[in-house]
């Protein structure tokens, strides 16, 4: 690909952590110049947020995962010159991010109406924990504590479960991607008319966007979602959604006809059951699914379930999958050496373009290494 579609925008990032750093790797992967914006001495907070206690060149592991392909630049907000330098920034820039807290852009009179005048044709992310009005928005935005206030804790695990998270920061990965989305509208917009815009974005409303089945459920009916006692997948869908044990692992079973699933598996007892019984009936049938597949192999079953066409697959772990053909073949794995010369793995842009995957190798930066040279080509 000689040239990615978002090259030539420059990006200012004044994110820390991930939601807004997500947004701007994304961003980056697609074409344009991210440079960070980082406090003097300490940097992005994620540089000491490890994952795992891994370290690589004094940053944490994470940081370099969510920061690759951006360049430093460190400003004290606090100081009335680098303010001053940073000014100069936002004239040269498209985009603009953070994702302080209600008001913290405002105090450094960097709020998106002082730098509308400066730039008007800038577009303007915002990320907060929960909006910019109300009880809740100077609480601290971070992901398990908006996937606990959210009820999306309620969705994992079943019935009997204590409020089960996910084991990832779905909130901050969700909204960095929406907040792409916005942004990318924004910028279509000033193609047609030249004008900026304000992209506002709360990690709340992203997750309760995420549940928007279960909120409409919910408000259509008047009665909260209820899990399974066992093999819960949706509480949404009836049997036999969920995940079972075979004598060497687990396999998934998705969407199936049940007098099909019962025939197919050879189980009188399933049989008795008819499809209008598959949520009246739920616990009951997932039950007789648990004890009957625990008597074979994964690779038994999924041979039977297969050859019928039915939504079945085995449940993989990182190393069994990593090895798979059927990961390896998606070559979601690139290479990135960091600027102390060490080798790290991480994954790829997941979007293909005209055919072509995304793939940059360029590590994450040390902080204030490009200063000198973003003030040679954009402020001289």
């Amino acid at each position: 690909m000689n040239q990615l579609p978002l090259h030539g925008l420059t990006v200012l990032e004044f994110s820390q952590y991930l939601s807004g750093p997500s947004a701007g790797l994304r961003l980056a992967d697609l074409g344009a110049r991210v440079i960070k914006i980082e406090r003097p001495g300490t940097g992005d907070a994620c540089r000491r947020l490890s994952i795992k206690n891994l370290w690589v060149d004094g940053d944490s592991l994470l940081f370099h995962t969510i920061n690759r392909n951006k360049e430093s630049f460190t400003a004290d907000l606090k100081s009335s010159e680098d303010r001053a330098v940073i000014r100069k920034l936002i004239g040269r820039a498209d985009v603009l991010t953070h994702n302080f807290r209600p008001g913290v852009m405002e105090s450094f009179d960097l709020g998106y109406g002082s730098v509308a005048e400066l730039n008007s044709r800038i577009v303007y992310g915002a990320i907060s924990g929960y909006g910019k009005e109300g009880p809740w928005k100077d609480r601290p935005g971070q992901d398990l504590l908006l996937q606990s206030m959210s009820g999306l804790a309620y969705m994992t695990g079943n019935e009997k479960d204590n409020p089960m998270p996910f084991g990832l920061s779905i909130a901050d990965s969700l909204c960095g991607a929406q907040l792409v989305q916005g942004i990318l509208a924004a910028l279509v917009r000033r193609h047609k008319t030249g004008k900026g815009a304000l992209v506002e974005i709360s990690m709340m409303e992203s997750l309760l966007d995420f549940q928007f089945e279960f909120l409409t459920t919910y408000h259509s009916s008047g009665q909260l979602p209820q899990r399974s006692k066992l093999s819960n997948g949706n509480p949404l869908l009836s049997a036999p959604y969920g995940i079972y044990a075979t004598t060497d692992g687990h396999i998934a079973v998705a969407m199936v006809n049940i007098p099909q699933l019962a025939q197919i598996l050879g189980s009188e007892v399933l049989a008795e059951y008819s499809q209008e019984q598959a949520f009246s009936h739920r616990d009951e049938i997932k039950g007789i699914l648990t004890r009957h597949l625990a008597g074979q192999s994964s690779d038994y079953w999924l041979e039977k379930l297969h050859a019928n066409d039915l939504w079945a697959m085995e449940v993989l772990d990182w190393k069994t999958l990593t090895e798979h053909e059927g990961y390896q073949v998606l070559q979601m794995e690139q290479a990135v050496t960091t600027t102390r010369g060490k080798s790290l793995v991480t994954t790829r842009c997941p979007i293909r373009i005209n055919g072509e995957r995304l793939f940059s190798g360029k590590p994450a930066p040390s902080l204030g290494q490009d200063n000198e040279r973003i003030v040679m080509e954009l402020l001289k």
